[in-house]
């Protein structure tokens, strides 16, 4: 009986933690909101979204590449077997700051990913085999995704000589490194003078230029919406009207992240023309985390081809652009 009482007073515990964590949204506050929050089950595969939502780049077929040198570090001839590589899925991708690398590409889990000079993007092919791919797994092109930040476009595939699909990103093959243990490690970097993090473009992430530091979120004038919330690189944030804010869920799941894309978080404190205290971010059931306007999940319209465009507004009579107050604005009569 004691042991009882006491796993109901944990679990009441923990309860009231999620409550107080997410207790900033729906209230006046103005307190930092960090969520966590489940879908709801009974809104997933809403495919909402007009505009032309973009898929996978066809990848060349070519991939009868000879066997690589795995590099000069690698004990890739171990001896352990191909098929034992990491497989897993890519699923949504990501940029990341990765210290002494620059800003590069992620898989979901946070793994650095590769490109290898030896391969080609035009036509994809892969030169890496056999004991080379023990060491650097292929990334299944199965379930990746492109985040906000990544061109959709340059997602594709090519056909490894074993009949698998291997991930490309703007025509090159995509890797892990099997000596990358752990979320935002990238000991494969310069291994061989051959093999480099990607940046999110497809080429060599330290080798990238800066980009121009510019506000992360602020507020812009709209010739006929008025006052609106855009990203860093000028496209419009929406909000969408399956979602919710108090409780927090998600409306917009599976196909519908094809054409909407969660946008990015950012810290309030560097938001221009927009009260510090609306900006959030909430974990997605896939984990990782999407930017919040007083406490509503924001999107980016794939539609949106161009800074300052604003094809999204009121498609469907769900999705909305966001004013300066954190409000959806509404569709025009």
């Amino acid at each position: 009986m004691g042991n009882r009482n006491r796993a109901t007073t944990a679990a009441a515990g923990s309860m009231l933690t999620v409550l107080l964590l997410a207790s900033g949204c729906g209230s006046e506050d103005g307190g930092a909101r960090t969520v966590t929050v489940r879908a709801a089950g009974a809104e997933r595969a809403v495919g909402h979204g007009a505009g032309d939502g973009k898929g996978y780049g066809a990848g060349s077929e070519a991939d009868t590449g000879t066997e690589a040198e795995a590099d000069a570090d690698a004990d890739a001839g171990s001896g352990a077997d191909p098929a034992d590589a990491d497989a897993t899925p890519a699923g949504r991708l990501a940029v990341r700051e990765i210290p002494e690398v620059g800003s590069a590409v992620t898989d979901a889990a946070g793994a650095t990913l590769y490109r290898f000079d030896k391969d080609t993007a035009r036509p994809s092919r892969s030169n890496c085999e056999d004991a080379c791919a023990t060491l650097w797994p292929p990334v299944p092109a199965d379930g990746a995704q492109a985040p906000a930040g990544i061109d959709a476009g340059l997602l594709g595939s090519v056909e490894r000589s074993d009949g698998t699909r291997q991930l490309t990103l703007a025509g090159w093959p995509v890797y892990r490194y099997a000596k990358d243990t752990g979320p935002g490690d990238a000991k494969g970097e310069g291994v061989g003078g051959t093999w480099r993090a990607l940046a999110r473009d497809g080429g060599k992430a330290a080798e990238a230029e800066p980009e121009k530091e510019s506000a992360p979120l602020s507020a812009v004038e709209d010739a006929k919406l008025g006052k609106l919330m855009v990203d860093s690189r000028g496209r419009t944030l929406y909000r969408f009207g399956k979602d919710s804010a108090w409780p927090m869920k998600f409306g917009c799941l599976d196909s519908c992240l094809d054409t909407w894309k969660p946008a990015e978080p950012v810290e309030g404190e560097k938001a221009v023309g927009i009260p510090a205290g609306l900006v959030g971010s909430v974990q997605r059931p896939d984990g990782t985390r999407q930017l919040t306007i007083d406490c509503w999940p924001v999107y980016l319209f794939t539609g949106d081809t161009a800074p300052g465009q604003t094809n999204g507004h009121g498609l469907q009579g769900l999705w909305f652009a966001v004013d300066d107050a954190g409000k959806k604005i509404p569709a025009a009569g």
